[in-house]
């Protein structure tokens, strides 16, 4: 999903001796982040495209051969990492098969969807994916990434990649819109959903603005029975990297404070993208202490059950 000459795309010395892609070799995995920032737990995420293949079939071939590999190569090799189940999004009766195969597997916490989409994820199309992750206590992880042919903007295509990566936060924004309007969280109260690799600081707005419309326009959605925000702040959380910094650091944390809750940001280094140069860097702002052990160990710690 990356260029490969992009700066962002991997951080120095990620790709491994073997001339894999970067973050596909366990030991520079456990020497890059697992031991060097003292993880406890990591949940690895990969973007194996299977989203993206026409042929049902083969996605969910691929879908199973890729979740098998992970136990394999992954968790039975390391203790630290917890995985999240790719699935065929494009027929998601598939996809709740596969989460029904593994959902009772220690080793997987979350299925994993990416936010580009064939239509908005609220649509009850989806549906038998949430009642599968429900059934098994899996949070939904919405990851940058997709392709289903739509443009990445309300307006058509983009020409640069540019414009592609920064319009992602639109993507979320419309899935977010879209899981609350249509009554995910109403039909599936247990649901948890993460967001990631999408940003933060656009939340305070969205959620400001979805409060204030529903207010004139809730008969049309009556299974919205409270502010949209209060929904919101119930079932999903975000990642707090990449964090789009201010020049100001008191702004940032103004707008973490917007956010209304400190139950809601996760911390996430995006091994093995670059985000940030140093590990002190992870944190963008010097936080209270409550909250930044929130955002590295609590709120993980309670959305997955670890």
């Amino acid at each position: 999903y990356y260029p490969a000459g992009a700066p962002l795309s991997a951080r120095p010395g990620a790709v491994p001796p073997s001339g894999g892609p970067p973050g596909s070799d366990l030991d520079l995995l456990r020497g890059q982040l697992l031991d060097s920032w003292g993880v406890e737990c990591a949940i690895l995420n990969c973007l194996y495209g299977v989203q993206l293949v026409h042929n049902e079939d083969w996605a969910a071939a691929m879908a199973r051969a890729v979740n098998d590999w992970q136990i394999a190569e992954w968790l039975d090799k390391e203790p630290r990492l917890r995985a999240s189940i790719v699935v065929p999004t494009q027929n998601p009766e598939m996809a709740a098969e596969e989460v029904g195969r593994l959902g009772d597997h220690p080793g997987f916490v979350q299925v994993l969807v990416l936010v580009r989409t064939e239509m908005p994820l609220g649509k009850r199309h989806y549906w038998p994916i949430y009642e599968a992750a429900e059934r098994h206590g899996l949070v939904i992880g919405i990851h940058a990434g997709g392709s289903p042919g739509n443009p990445i903007t309300p307006v058509g295509w983009p020409s640069h990649y540019l414009e592609d990566y920064v319009s992602l936060a639109q993507a979320f924004q419309t899935q977010l819109v879209s899981l609350v309007s249509e009554g995910v969280f109403a039909k599936f109260p247990d649901l948890r959903v993460a967001l990631i690799e999408g940003g933060f600081t656009w939340l305070p707005s969205l959620m400001w603005r979805f409060d204030k419309n529903w207010k004139g326009l809730r008969g049309e959605v009556p299974w919205v029975d409270r502010l949209p925000s209060e929904i919101i702040h119930e079932h999903v959380r975000l990642t707090i990297q990449p964090v789009d910094e201010p020049p100001n650091q008191e702004h940032l944390l103004q707008t973490m404070e917007q956010i209304g809750s400190e139950e809601i940001l996760l911390f996430s280094t995006d091994y093995p993208h670059w985000h940030f140069d140093e590990r002190e860097d992870a944190l963008p702002v010097d936080l209270p202490p409550e909250l930044e052990r929130k955002i590295l160990v609590e709120n993980a710690r309670a959305l997955y059950g670890i």
